[in-house]
């Protein structure tokens, strides 16, 4: 399992998100990763949408599933992870790495506050779990 970033801030819906300055690199987590479980198609936006905190930004699909991926926080896209859409495996290889997904210009930083940190996630998904 990969180990998950300290410094990230988590969603209800297993995105993740590392802040740099005004720039949020946007991802999904192992935990995600793991039980779509086999991965077979990734739609992300382009560079220069608009996403909202809490709203699909795209779409991934396994052999089970269609799962839209929500933004964890509002902002203008400024770079997208082309690599993955040739690449699926990126995802559970390295999914706080190489696998990231599109990277945001914030429009409210306050919005970070309403994402769960590490522990709180790692909680989160033990119960999902139960």
């Amino acid at each position: 399992m990969a180990e998950r970033p300290t410094n990230a801030r988590y969603t209800k819906t297993h995105e993740w998100v590392i802040v740099e300055g005004d720039v949020a690199t946007v991802g999904i987590t192992d935990y995600a990763v793991e039980h779509l479980s086999d991965l077979t198609f990734i739609d992300l936006p382009q560079v220069g949408a608009v996403v909202k905190q809490f709203e699909p930004f795209g779409e991934i699909e396994s052999v089970k599933a269609v799962e839209d991926i929500n933004a964890p926080v509002s902002g203008e896209v400024i770079e997208v992870n082309d690599a993955l859409r040739d690449q699926l495996e990126l995802l559970s290889q390295d999914p706080y790495g190489a696998g990231w997904m599109i990277k945001v210009k914030i429009a409210d930083p306050a919005e970070l506050d309403k994402l769960m940190n590490l522990d709180d996630y790692n909680s989160f998904c033990e119960e999902e779990s139960g």
